[in-house]
């Protein structure tokens, strides 16, 4: 079972996805900020990050760009309430394999996760 991974500052939205995701039958982890997800110890990699962009201290860009500069190619979905066409260039530069608005339809997000999962790399 694919593992997806969950990193957004609102409590509400994290048990929503969370929920929603769990229901199309992936595994889920949730993070409350960047920080968090960055400092933790994985017991096992994530096939897919739903990352929200704007969070306080460590951005939902700051945690792709630690990604990158670790050598990590795990699949990003973004989600976010402040769409603008400078975040959705600068998220997409930095990797991402979707960017979504809030609120997110949850069928389309459901199947930017099965596209990220299944573009992904193979893991070294």
């Amino acid at each position: 079972m694919s593992l997806v991974t969950i990193v957004d500052d609102e409590a509400s939205v994290r048990k929503a996805l969370s929920r929603l995701i769990r229901a199309a039958g992936f595994e889920v982890e949730t993070f409350s900020s960047g920080a968090e997800f960055l400092a933790a110890s994985l017991p096992r990699r994530p096939q897919c990050l739903v990352l929200d962009l704007r969070m306080p201290h460590v951005s939902g860009y700051d945690v792709q760009q630690a990604l990158s500069l670790a050598g990590q190619r795990l699949p990003v979905v973004i989600i976010t309430g402040d769409d603008s066409p400078e975040s959705r260039e600068r998220a997409l530069k930095l990797g991402a394999r979707a960017y979504l608005r809030k609120p997110v339809d949850d069928a389309i997000l459901l199947d930017a996760i099965r596209t990220a999962i299944a573009s992904a790399p193979s893991p070294p």
